[in-house]
């Protein structure tokens, strides 16, 4: 890790993330937030908001953010995404969609 990355907070490196890697969510009228970072267990809580409550590619986006994150911060092991109130690993949250072909 180089030294200014070290000196830039987990929560402002996950921003920094969000906003280089996912600029279409603001683009189309959303908005992706960090609700919470537990250090110790290496979860974060990421809110999408605006458009993206109750868009239908927002679950592939979600799935994006989880998968793209774990690899890109060595102190993340689980990303949990909110759209429209609930988590989407919370229990009637609704279906996985398949992104197995998803471009990212």
């Amino acid at each position: 890790m180089s030294s200014q990355a070290s000196e830039k907070s987990l929560e402002e490196r996950i921003e920094l993330f969000m906003r280089r890697n996912f600029p279409q969510i603001q683009m189309h009228g959303g908005s992706a937030g960090i609700e919470a970072i537990d250090e110790e267990t290496g979860e974060v809580w990421i809110s999408l908001t605006g458009a993206c409550s109750g868009c239908g590619i927002s679950p592939m986006t979600i799935q994006a953010l989880k998968s793209r994150m774990v690899v890109e911060f060595d102190e993340i092991d689980a990303v949990h995404a909110s759209t429209g109130g609930f988590y989407d690993d919370e229990p009637g949250a609704g279906f996985e969609p398949d992104v197995s072909d998803a471009p990212f």
